[in-house]
């Protein structure tokens, strides 16, 4: 429900921030070349996992996710170590979740089983597209059947919890590769329990952007991407719930919890170069770059380069713009009022109105929730709010 009622267990997020190479679309902070840090990098994010535990009380957590960057560029005897200081340093729910992000190139069954015996239960695997083209102008060095492979080698280890990434709106993507891609992931021997289907955002700075601005590559316009996204609706409403924007599972016992708690504005400790958190009306940075967290933390200092007090109009606007997002669940009148002290009434009012008017918003006498119109706009909509 949200938002997330005080003091709700948290999640912590774990960052990675190696890759062998940094494709022209990311803007994440992660780095290539880099890979001879990971012994020192692990052991400082060991230790920052028990400082933040001690520093919280070793407060109640129910997710860990692994995110980068490419996590399984670790050991799975890293990864494991990880899991078992997160359980350590703080209050771990035994059913907690514990998701890693995976590229299709790192990967056989022999990892995965190393995963799930050090406690990893949920994957993430990177696919983005199973078509060439879209592979190459992506900068992903991997191909269709290594990426089918990997689903085929999470399964054969045992892992029953599996999420797939695809981007669609790349450059040069058609409607029928688009197509011809949500029809291999359906028609598969074997469906993955989650989708993540993100339309492509060229973001300011990176490579991609640059072959953009000269005319190299050319994106989807908006209608372009509009009809893609709203194929993918089509064709995956019969298997999948469609619960968050970008995001579908099998069964909404299937939803990724870890980020759930992200929607309902909820706590998360960020471990890690240059992860983010937000915890007790906080937001905290950590130093971006892997080698100067590392230096940070052996020198026995904390890692934060930036600190943030969240005001009570950035938290209510926040919890509007990410709450939206939940297409079952929307914004929940009792849960805001409890968790902010005013009602939605007294302080959206006006704008709830409006857009109901609109036809973008829906206000039932417990929540509000995106219509299927304010959905296709819901950029707009939750931008509205802050």
């Amino acid at each position: 429900m949200a938002p997330s009622p005080p003091g709700a267990p948290l999640g912590l997020y774990l960052h990675v921030p190696f890759c062998s190479h940094v494709c022209p679309y990311c803007d994440f902070n992660t780095y290539g070349g880099q890979e001879a840090l990971i012994p020192r990098y692990v052991a400082a994010l060991e230790r920052e996992i028990g400082s933040r535990g001690a520093e919280l009380g070793e407060r109640r957590a129910e997710t860990i996710f692994f995110g980068g960057g490419t996590p399984s560029l670790l050991p799975a005897a890293a990864i494991g170590r990880l899991v078992s200081a997160c359980r350590v340093a703080f209050d771990l729910a035994p059913d907690a979740e514990v998701t890693l992000e995976a590229n299709p190139t790192s990967v056989d069954e022999r990892y995965f089983t190393a995963l799930l015996e050090g406690g990893v239960n949920r994957l993430s695997l990177g696919v983005q597209t199973l078509q060439r083209r879209g592979l190459r102008v992506l900068g992903r060095r991997h191909e269709a059947v290594d990426a089918l492979a990997a689903l085929a080698a999470a399964r054969a280890a045992g892992f029953t919890n599996v999420s797939l990434d695809l981007i669609f709106g790349w450059p040069g993507q058609t409607l029928a590769a688009w197509e011809d891609d949500l029809v291999t992931v359906l028609g598969g021997t074997t469906l993955p329990e989650h989708l993540s289907l993100y339309n492509l955002i060229v973001e300011p700075g990176t490579p991609m952007a640059d072959a953009v601005a000269r005319g190299i590559l050319v994106v989807p316009d908006d209608d372009t991407a509009a009809d893609l996204y709203e194929t993918a609706m089509a064709r995956l409403a019969d298997t999948y719930v469609h619960y968050e924007v970008a995001n579908w599972a099998r069964d909404p016992s299937l939803m990724s919890r870890h980020n759930l708690i992200y929607w309902r504005n909820g706590d998360y400790a960020g471990l890690g170069a240059g992860a983010h958190g937000h915890v007790a009306g906080r937001r905290t940075m950590n130093h971006l770059l892997p080698a100067t967290y590392v230096t940070a933390v052996e020198a026995g200092d904390a890692p934060i380069s930036n600190v943030e007090a969240i005001t009570p109009e950035t938290a209510t606007g926040e919890t509007m713009m990410l709450g939206l997002r939940l297409l079952r669940e929307g914004i929940s009148e009792r849960a805001f009022a409890a968790r902010h002290g005013q009602t939605l009434e007294a302080i959206y009012g006006p704008i709830i109105a409006e857009l109901t008017e609109l036809g973008l918003l829906e206000r039932s006498p417990d929540r509000v929730c995106l219509t299927r119109r304010g959905l296709m706009l819901a950029n707009d909509v939750c931008a509205r709010f802050v």
